[in-house]
């Protein structure tokens, strides 16, 4: 299969005779149904041709009209047909644009037994004019509604018109198949009513009125694993989401009884836990067709469509981990609700996504249950456009509406979505007519708030008695065949709900899976061995000052290269070598690295430089990815493994500018941290301040998944932070947010003040034995500033706390402290700075690295080495009511039973003041409240000064 292509609009000088023609009578039909180019185009042929003789033919100018106007028809029913198709489930009819008319196109009741070309949509050279309109009813007005005509790409677009009109908008379905829907209709009606009837005062977000959604996957997941695929990761709100982990995942009914009854101790024993409606589950199911598919259920809270982008990530990464290029192998799924699809802009984010080199999975696969209201708010409330899907046409998706009323119908979308996803690698989506029997949950009354459908809903027969009616009615089965499957499926509910009462089952899986294999989650403070032979070091210095042979290096940066390859003989390190250090010992030990954010290649502050772009051509390089031999996973030669000479593969940086989005791309990080805990997973925020964007990623999933899912994360943030006088929102990456968040031992929060502690917090976060977030603030100012001892990083570990070097080396004497400062990060230099400059030594400043979990242990043993009479303080840049100051003080009270003074700025409610005057000001005030103002200076003279006394 070639590879997908890539949606571009053409410019119109590129289009050929026969998309003009199309374009041009879609354009007829209704203007706004093309894009704006074309309309530009097709606009000005108007005002051309009302000037000149013999104005208004046809583009092609050949045809007769009797022919220029069954083509005319033929377009408007491409286009527009959808717009008077069947698809609300209680039959009200659609009002059908002028387009669909004979009149429209010049045409006549007269002309019906006229006979003109319909090849172009399938039927013969010379078909009656009736057959025609009969065809293009069947195809595009029925309980299938498609919207494929604003795709650019002509491949894509005819391959789509052919498939869909070639058996008038259906597919073949053989009576086996049609038994088989009615049997999943059955069992998922009845899984409904069972749970309604023994359990009536719970929630469960009850998928009646909406049943076909359980054929529907079921055709998906089989039309699917015919494509090659073997694993799909699912990802779905609330409504539905059951009956889906019964019916679809093959999640028992022992298992979802129990979670009704409570009756599982060990899911509340430790307090966290979740409800029902929001846990994943994985197993694996043979299909009708003999094939085994592992199927993936994303635990998911209630930011409905937050789960997207996290199912695309860990798509993503398993795709990687399988060597699997063509995308076929594993394919995401992702099932919305009207409302929320085109209500929540992460949706939007992820959708730009999916065609990005760094981020595409190879076509998702969109299911929308559209109930055709939100929680109490009608479409026309909720949404400016026609459709829940009208956003997809921004990236050429074709867009299947389907009246959920009709399985058959749901069944021709799902085939065909499989398909094209296969053939083309893109997304595709399936919008599912339907309604919801009961409110938002089952305690909601609607009648409140929209009554009239509250009615109609009421006068419904379900989709289940009217597709049983209508097989009994063609011969397909009998009343005794329908009874068997009821009884049966009766029976086994009762059955499970009385074992689940007698012998509760555990509802939830083993957590993690084989690639998890040896990893626990107890949080510890052992250290992990980090260091590296500086032999090694060498090596990865020697690959970041090279490029291949002709690689034209920006000027500017030849100094940055020279000084990398140097870096063993200079020795003095700094934030950004640290990084790149970690990252190459990481790969040549055959463990991966991902970065992730919106200028991560170059890095924001000019200070990465990860990948090498050619002064001439562009062509990108990334030397890390040059070390040695490059492993691949999936094959006979995976990273880490021994190369023929005895040395090892290395493995692949992967590195990537984001799109402009901080919630969807965290999203897709996550995801994929989730999927391959061997690889250094990091996500970067281009200021600090901007992770705010991405806050429910964090809240709901980041803080809270062990907890609540039992599902483990290693994934890295790294949050540009620091006070240099930026401004309100480009100082703060709200470390106060992530330390009310921390409990548990859920997450890391750091804040390294050294390249070698850099170094080591990098290497420790893929080789201790548990995996928990970490969240780097990363010093702005100070990226490039040496700071260490390249020998560092052949010695040691990361330190949670470190002693004043002013002390430890015997600079100064601890018993004259009279002062100890505890800070972190940059600030830590700049107190040492003032303190050094002041000759002060009896101010102790202590570095507090690891924020949480907070080594009391070791902070105690730092803290006795200097006299318990001296001042404890706190210094901070951040306002008292942001940064570490309530969390720490809170520490220190409970663990070392002092209650620090605080010295920093005072309260505020945005992070840093907008003038950099007043921020100088602010920070003098700091330092000076911490360790004293600064020495003045010595005056300027002509004279020469003595010479100072030695000590």
């Amino acid at each position: 299969m070639s590879d997908a292509p890539t949606p571009q609009r053409p410019s119109v000088n590129g289009w050929n005779g026969q998309f003009l023609d199309e374009q041009f009578d879609l354009y007829k039909a209704d203007p706004a149904s093309v894009p704006p180019e074309t309309r530009a185009f097709f606009q000005g042929f108007e005002l051309a041709s009302s000037q000149s003789p013999g104005a208004g033919k046809k583009a092609s100018g050949e045809a007769s009209s009797l022919q220029a106007g069954a083509d005319g028809l033929i377009a408007a029913y491409r286009g527009l047909g959808h717009v008077a198709s069947k698809l609300d489930p209680f039959g009200r009819t659609a009002q059908r644009p002028p387009a669909l008319s004979l009149e429209f196109h010049g045409l006549s009741q007269a002309d019906l037994d006229s006979r003109v070309d319909a090849t172009s949509i399938g039927l013969d050279a010379s078909t009656p004019l009736r057959n025609v309109i009969e065809n293009l009813e069947r195809t595009y007005c029925g309980t299938v509604a498609i919207e494929i005509m604003h795709i650019q790409d002509r491949d894509e677009r005819m391959w789509l018109l052919e498939r869909v009109e070639r058996n008038g908008g259906r597919i073949d379905i053989e009576k086996g198949l049609r038994v088989h829907v009615l049997e999943q209709l059955t069992r998922a009606e009845a899984f409904e009513k069972f749970l309604g009837k023994r359990y009536p005062g719970e929630k469960r977000f009850s998928l009646e009125g909406g049943e076909s959604l359980i054929p529907l996957l079921d055709r998906l997941i089989e039309e699917l694993s015919n494509h090659g695929t073997d694993e799909i990761v699912l990802g779905m709100a609330h409504r539905g989401r059951l009956n889906v982990l019964c019916n679809t995942m093959g999640k028992t009914y022992e298992q979802i009884f129990t979670e009704f009854e409570e009756s599982w101790e060990d899911d509340f024993a430790s307090g966290g836990g979740d409800v029902k409606y929001h846990r994943g589950y994985s197993a694996t199911r043979v299909m009708g067709n003999g094939k085994s598919v592992h199927l993936a259920m994303a635990s998911n809270p209630s930011h409905l469509e937050a789960v997207g982008p996290v199912v695309m990530g860990r798509t993503r990464a398993k795709q990687r981990l399988r060597g699997d290029k063509d995308k076929a192998l594993v394919t995401p799924v992702v099932i919305h609700g009207d409302a929320a699809i085109i209500g929540q802009g992460i949706v939007a984010e992820a959708m730009n996504m999916s065609q990005l080199d760094g981020y595409s999975v190879g076509g998702s696969i969109h299911v929308v249950v559209n109930n055709m209201i939100g929680f109490t708010t009608l479409p026309e409330d909720g949404r400016s456009s026609r459709y829940c899907t009208d956003f997809a046409k921004g990236i050429d998706a074709p867009i299947f509406h389907v009246n959920g009323e009709d399985p058959e119908a749901v069944i021709t979308a799902a085939t065909i979505a499989a398909e094209y996803r296969r053939r083309f690698g893109k997304d595709v989506y399936i919008d599912m007519y339907c309604y919801r029997r009961f409110g938002h949950n089952e305690q909601d009354e609607t009648s409140f708030t929209q009554p009239l459908m509250a009615q109609l809903i009421k006068e419904k027969q379900s989709t289940l008695s009217v597709y049983a009616e209508r097989l009994l009615g063609e011969g397909v089965i009998s009343e005794k065949d329908i009874s068997s499957i009821r009884r049966r499926l009766d029976e086994a509910l009762e059955l499970a709900q009385k074992a689940a009462r007698e012998t509760p089952q555990d509802p939830t899986i083993e957590p993690g899976s084989a690639r998890w294999s040896g990893l626990g989650q107890a949080y510890s403070f052992e250290e992990a061995v980090t260091a590296v032979d500086p032999a090694v070091i060498a090596e990865v210095c020697g690959a970041l000052g090279r490029v291949r042979e002709g690689f034209k290096v920006n000027r500017k940066l030849q100094r940055l290269l020279s000084d990398r390859a140097a870096l063993p003989d200079t020795k003095k390190i700094s934030y950004a070598d640290a990084e790149s250090i970690a990252f190459g010992t990481l790969l040549m030990e055959g463990v991966a690295v991902r970065v992730s954010g919106q200028d991560s290649r170059r890095g924001t502050f000019s200070h990465r430089h990860a990948v090498l772009r050619d002064a001439e051509s562009a062509e990108p390089y990334l030397p890390l990815n040059h070390i040695g031999q490059m492993g691949e996973p999936g094959t006979d030669h995976p990273p880490g493994t021994q190369t023929p000479d005895g040395g090892m593969y290395q493995a692949k940086l992967c590195v990537y500018d984001s799109p402009l989005s901080e919630a969807s791309v965290l999203a897709f990080e996550y995801g994929y941290s989730l999927a391959d805990p061997k690889m250094l997973v990091c996500w970067e925020a281009q200021f600090g301040d901007f992770v705010n964007g991405a806050q429910v990623i964090i809240d709901q999933f980041l803080a809270g998944a062990e907890s609540k899912w039992q599902r483990w994360s290693g994934l890295t943030l790294l949050l540009p932070h620091g006070y240099e006088g930026a401004g309100p929102e480009h100082s703060s990456a709200r470390m106060e947010r992530f330390l009310q968040l921390c409990g548990e031992d859920n997450m890391q929060v750091c804040y390294p003040s050294t390249a070698a502690q850099t170094f080591h917090m990098f290497r420790r976060q893929v080789r201790r034995e548990f995996r928990k977030p970490l969240i780097v603030f990363t010093p702005k100012s100070m990226l490039r500033v040496p700071t260490s001892d390249i020998s560092e990083l052949s010695a040691g570990t990361f330190q949670d706390i470190m002693d004043d070097p002013g002390f430890s080396s015997g600079t100064f004497d601890r018993s004259k402290v009279k002062r100890v400062v505890y800070a972190t990060g940059k600030l830590t230099h700049e107190l040492t700075e003032r303190r050094d400059a002041r000759g002060d030594g009896s101010t102790a400043i202590i570095r507090v690295e690891q924020i949480y979990p907070f080594n009391a242990e070791r902070a105690r043993s730092v803290d006795a080495l200097y006299p318990k009479g001296a001042e404890r303080c706190w210094a901070q840049e951040e306002p008292r009511n942001m940064g570490a100051y309530l969390f720490v003080a809170d520490q220190f009270r409970n663990e070392l039973g002092f209650d620090p003074r605080y010295i920093g700025r005072r309260a505020n409610s945005t992070p840093a003041v907008g003038a950099k005057a007043v921020h100088k000001v602010e920070q003098e005030q700091l330092l000076t409240d911490a360790v004293g103002p600064k020495p003045a200076q010595p005056e300027k003279t002509d004279q020469p000064q003595p010479a100072k006394a030695s000590a």
